[in-house]
């Protein structure tokens, strides 16, 4: 007799489709900027690592214009309108008048972004240094600008319904926003307009109560370093084990940092007629906690003869800084003469801070306070040389690989500054501990800290 196949016993396992690939959603209010800046650089290097995890990512983005019904023209107007945003001005038209009524009305009721796709319509390399690649997206009119409208005047977040909901909506900074069915967590750098109310220009009453509902209310406080993660305990009443430190990490492109030492030089002494290590550097924004007005007078108090290079663009509460360089600048061009004096520029691309960056015999960041510090980070990386302060958790991010002064005084700052220029062999062994330093901080151990944190929340 012929014997009949017997089907193999069909279980459930097999029967299961494939499991969707789990989706964390993040703000894109900082994804989106032009000119980057420290929470920028967070949000870019988050979103890829989570991305390498083998999580699908998205952002939600807000738009200044009505988001077209058309998928297609939504994705090139997300685009074009980021093209030009900076250049529409603050002047209240009554359409924007009209549409900011019509906005804050829609937020006492779940606000749903609309979907878009980065098909690659839009050949969109221009914005490869910003835009982190997306799995899916959302946009909504002036998200991020009506939500903290909306809290000023109802002290409530704005609620998101999204589809499909993500497992996890990830704020990179506090933000009045909760997404509907999805684990919330938020990141708080640091606690400075607590700690240096004068020399931050936040709305501290509103920020502090956004704090203090995040405090009570998120599934997951995240944070960049255990100075910050005490601040969080001691000062917003959260507990320990509520607040998760992942600290940060700096993720170079490659071919930006495989320049030799000979293209660098060539640089600097063409582009910017500044010699290979023959200037000091100082990058981020011009505000009071960064303390460029003291980085100033210190530096000209130091009496050496290289010139300080300042990157950065001005923040808000920064006017006393600015018109100090203003005085001290050596020239009407920054760059038309070598020597000592203050070298400005306002913002330069990644590729190019890259360059000063390995090219300066120091970076020094004598900050009033910081949650993290990444330039310091981003210097040892690179092997460079750092003089930075004693606040905050820059000790704790150097180690025993900086120079530290007090930035609150003057003669201190620049007596660290001799300290480090005049001693050859004391910066190679800085450039050295740097890097053994920076190794700590890597991707890797990055990637890690994400993976355990959003796997224990999933």
């Amino acid at each position: 007799m012929m014997e009949t196949a017997v089907p193999m016993a069909t279980t459930a396992a097999t029967m299961r489709p494939p499991r969707r690939a789990r989706r964390i959603l993040f703000d894109g209010m900082n994804l989106a900027l032009e000119q980057g800046t420290g929470i920028a650089t967070y949000a870019r290097v988050l979103t890829r690592l989570a991305r390498d995890i083998g999580y699908e990512i998205g952002a939600v983005y807000s738009t200044p214009f009505t988001p077209p019904g058309d998928p297609l023209l939504r994705e090139i107007s997300f685009f074009d309108e980021h093209s030009k945003q900076d250049r529409l001005g603050t002047r209240q038209t009554p359409r924007r008048v009209l549409n900011y009524l019509i906005d804050q009305a829609h937020c006492h009721f779940p606000v749903t972004p609309m979907p878009f796709a980065f098909s690659g319509v839009v050949r969109a390399e221009e914005f490869s240094d910003r835009l982190p690649e997306q799995d899916y997206a959302f946009v909504s009119r002036n998200l991020f600008r009506n939500s903290c409208h909306f809290y000023r005047m109802t002290k409530k977040f704005v609620e998101l319904t999204l589809d499909p909901a993500p497992e996890i909506f990830h704020c990179s900074c506090p933000l009045p926003l909760h997404a509907r069915s999805s684990r919330n967590i938020y990141t708080i750098h640091d606690l400075a307009l607590l700690r240096l109310p004068f020399a931050t220009v936040d709305r501290k009453r509103q920020t502090y109560q956004i704090l203090k509902k995040i405090a009570l209310e998120a599934d997951c406080i995240v944070t960049v370093s255990e100075t910050s993660k005490r601040d969080i305990v001691e000062l917003l009443g959260v507990a320990p084990d509520n607040v998760n430190c992942t600290y940060q990490a700096v993720d170079f492109p490659a071919p930006y940092i495989a320049r030799s030492q000979d293209s660098v030089a060539n640089y600097l002494d063409g582009a910017l007629g500044v010699p290979l290590y023959g200037y000091l550097l100082f990058f981020g924004s011009v505000e009071p906690r960064k303390n460029v007005g003291r980085l100033v007078e210190g530096y000209f108090r130091s009496g050496v003869e290289l010139p300080l290079i300042l990157v950065g663009s001005a923040a808000r509460g920064g006017e006393a800084e600015l018109a100090l360089i203003e005085r001290h600048k050596s020239g009407a061009d920054a760059f038309a003469e070598p020597g000592s004096g203050l070298r400005c520029l306002d913002h330069v691309g990644l590729s190019t801070l890259l360059t000063l960056i390995r090219g300066a015999r120091a970076v020094v960041f004598p900050s009033l306070y910081e949650g993290f510090g990444l330039p310091v980070l981003e210097a040892m990386t690179l092997g460079t040389p750092v003089v930075t302060s004693r606040a905050g958790a820059l000790p704790e991010i150097a180690g025993d690989a900086a120079v530290f002064v007090d930035p609150y005084d003057v003669d201190d700052i620049a007596n660290g500054i001799r300290m480090v220029v005049d001693d050859a062999d004391f910066r190679r062994e800085l450039a050295t501990r740097g890097l053994a330093q920076a190794a700590k901080f890597s991707v890797e151990r990055y990637r890690e800290r994400l993976r355990t944190l959003y796997g224990e929340l999933i």
